[in-house]
């Protein structure tokens, strides 16, 4: 393949800093020589407007929530009852509905800047538990998905055993569960050999929650994200009334059984992390575990505010993940986090807008299993997520403060071009699918119908 060159008015370089005049040359999926000092674009070369990040990683999706976004907004209620109207739509799909809707979620993903995505994906069989022909089917629908949009996808496999601590599965739970922890074992097998050698995907793994997984079974996907040195994520302490419902089957707190059955550490990324007690943030931090906020799905369901800064302070990388894509904006996520430490504690400047754009870029790539990514130096991935400064949002940017435009005022809406592992998938706003807006009104009033039949 030829080498393509971008010629960046502005664009974010290590350690921390927007520099002008940048041409980046790219071949295949990586960036081969950046040089600054270039006042203005060479012959040939695409011009980048803006200024020009890494690739943004969404650390935590479920793409099947997106069919969710403003159906539930009227309901008053808890977690609980959101996730209801959650089941009723996880009942309807099946592989070629789910591609299709994915493939439209991952889309609209990439008009936001996002080039990577973990997809935390629990919807494995067919109504009432039948595996399909091909078990993975469904994986393969979201892989497959994630391709057609020009994103990298570490799909994170999760077993789901139970309905809570020693309360079978029922309902539409039934298609989540593999039946015992080792079935779910060999299926990701299976799945991991099917997509060996595959750049643009990693095979991880999750404990999809302390409810959802027996605590003598934890070790068993511990092991397999050990065996295979893939990422291991799983749902923690999201609500109080799970912290309650371990401490009465355990006698201990989530944090506390993952460690015991050895399921913390440097590969792993703990989802949410709202409701801890210090010895919770000692472990999770000593152990080099990482934490995914997802903080617009996190006040959208009343979740609570999760302790983002203590947390990184003692020693836990912090990603962001958009989980159930109230919004698809990893600019708000960032600054939400900021956000929401100020409301916590009636004081500004808890996080300073380089260490978010890190935890928006590096640091998810590297809890996806996809290290050397999210950063704009020779070797990387060639990912190029350019914004605009001339938009009623980030018009009038100075010079020394464009982080913090970027993370305090620009919004998905902002990015006007993405090149994807070298693709160049979005320009000028448009994806290279079309009419993303199209797709996303078509698949999500598909899957809308099917749901209230």
């Amino acid at each position: 393949m030829r080498e393509l060159t971008y010629w960046c008015e502005l664009a974010w370089l290590p350690p921390g800093r927007a520099v002008a005049g940048v041409l980046v040359a790219v071949r295949d999926t990586v960036i081969t020589r950046i040089d600054t000092g270039v006042p203005s674009p060479p012959r040939g070369a695409v011009r980048l407007a803006g200024l020009t990040l890494p690739g943004l990683a969404n650390a935590h999706s479920h793409a099947f929530h997106r069919a969710l976004r403003g159906v539930t907004q009227r309901e008053r209620g808890t977690f609980w009852t959101w996730r209801e109207r959650m089941y009723a739509v996880a009942g309807t799909l099946d592989p070629d509905s789910y591609l299709t809707l994915a493939r439209a979620v991952f889309a609209e993903m990439a008009l936001a800047g996002i080039t990577c995505v973990g997809e935390f994906h629990y919807l494995h069989h067919a109504p009432g538990g039948r595996p399909y022909d091909d078990p993975n089917v469904m994986g393969h629908a979201l892989i497959q998905a994630a391709r057609e949009a020009g994103l990298r996808i570490a799909l994170l496999d999760a077993c789901y055993l139970t309905g809570g601590a020693g309360v079978p599965l029922s309902g539409v739970q039934l298609r989540f569960g593999d039946g015992d922890a080792d079935r779910w074992a060999a299926r990701v097998e299976e799945l991991t050999s099917r997509h060996r050698g595959e750049r643009d995907v990693e095979i991880g793994v999750a404990v999809h929650s302390v409810r959802a997984v027996p605590a003598d079974r934890i070790h068993v996907v511990a092991d397999v994200s050990r065996r295979h040195a893939v990422p291991l994520h799983a749902h923690v302490s999201e609500q109080r009334a799970e912290n309650t419902a371990c401490e009465e089957a355990y006698g201990m707190s989530p944090v506390r059984l993952l460690e015991t059955h050895g399921a913390l550490g440097p590969r792993t990324t703990a989802v949410h992390a709202t409701h801890l007690s210090e010895a919770d943030i000692a472990l999770l931090a000593g152990s080099g575990t990482r934490v995914c906020m997802c903080p617009t799905t996190e006040r959208d369901l009343a979740d609570g505010i999760g302790p983002a800064r203590t947390l990184f302070d003692a020693g836990s990388p912090i990603t962001l993940g958009s989980d159930s894509h109230a919004v698809v904006d990893l600019f708000e996520e960032a600054r939400a986090v900021e956000l929401n430490e100020r409301l916590a504690s009636e004081r500004r400047g808890h996080w300073p807008a380089a260490e978010l754009l890190h935890a928006a870029t590096a640091a998810g790539h590297d809890s996806l299993g996809f290290p050397g990514a999210g950063v704009l130096v020779p070797g990387a991935w060639a990912d190029l997520v350019s914004v605009r400064l001339d938009s009623p949002r980030t018009a009038g940017a100075d010079p020394g403060h464009l982080a913090e435009t970027v993370v305090f005022a620009a919004t998905a809406a902002d990015v006007h071009s993405v090149v994807s592992g070298g693709r160049h998938v979005v320009s000028d706003g448009r994806h290279v699918l079309g009419d993303v807006g199209a797709l996303l009104a078509e698949a999500i009033a598909t899957t809308r119908q099917e749901s209230a039949s």
